[in-house]
């Protein structure tokens, strides 16, 4: 998934996700998702993200980390720093991206 990222707001960003919230961080787990990156590609100013999903019903854990009001609170810090893709899916944040090569 790929999103832009505002300039001014790179420095915060990453102290922020240096930083992350304990509980952020058990949410993410608590919603069976492993191997969560985010890089950035400067000066392009874009955050590529990729996680893997070991859970069996996606749509209701997604829902649970959505409900979660710690969760909300990051979100309300993260988004505005965050500059969505003209191109993205009606209803995206991120743009999902199709993946066209792997190797294990």
């Amino acid at each position: 998934m790929v999103i832009g990222i505002k300039p001014e707001k790179i420095p915060e960003y990453k102290r922020l996700h240096a930083e992350t919230w304990p509980e952020i961080l058990q949410q993410i787990s608590d919603c069976n998702i492993r191997n969560y990156s985010i890089f950035l590609r400067e000066p392009e100013n874009l955050l590529f993200g990729y996680w893997e999903y070991h859970g069996t019903d996606f749509a209701a854990d997604a829902a649970k980390m959505a409900a979660d009001p710690k969760t909300q609170e990051w979100w309300a810090i993260c988004m505005p720093m965050q500059a969505p893709l003209n191109t993205r899916a009606e209803g995206e944040w991120w743009a999902m991206m199709e993946e066209v090569f792997h190797h294990d």
